[in-house]
């Protein structure tokens, strides 16, 4: 696993995509009391626009990242449950930082629900540091930053 690529999804995808981040996201949905936004996106519109980005075959683990003046937006990050401690989500962050420099950006955002605890403890492990909590409509999120040399 540690070799496998990670390269841009295409339409071929978009049902590996929906079901990776549905598997992902489903356990949050009874904590939360709601379904997480990542299930809820357009998973062809964003694999149209070059979003998303993927590994393993079958699809294991993807980023959706959108970029923005100075930065770069990661939206979602999701591994399949069965690739869970291979490895997949350190790999993607990494690219995340690979492709925000790639693109002559000098900082990754990203943010997580504030009862998706576990993103909290992993994210700072990886550079990222706290920029705030707050609410963004029905959502309460903590937002992180990282900064890339």
């Amino acid at each position: 696993m540690a070799d496998e690529e990670i390269r841009p999804a295409g339409a071929a995808d978009v049902p590996a995509v929906a079901d990776v981040i549905d598997a992902a996201f489903r356990p949050y949905v009874e904590r939360i009391g709601r379904v997480p936004q990542p299930m809820e996106e357009d998973h062809a519109a964003n694999v149209a626009a070059g979003r998303v980005f993927v590994t393993g075959d079958p699809v294991l683990g993807l980023v959706v990242v959108e970029a923005f003046e100075g930065h770069l937006f990661l939206d979602t990050i999701a591994v399949h449950p069965t690739a869970h401690g291979r490895g997949v989500g350190r790999r993607l962050l990494r690219f995340v930082d690979a492709h925000a420099r790639a693109l002559g950006l000098s900082e990754v955002r990203l943010y997580t629900n504030a009862l998706m605890w576990e993103n909290q403890r992993i994210y700072p492990k990886y550079g990222y540091e706290l920029v705030e909590r707050r609410m963004d409509g029905s959502y309460d999120r903590v937002h992180y930053r990282k900064r890339l040399l």
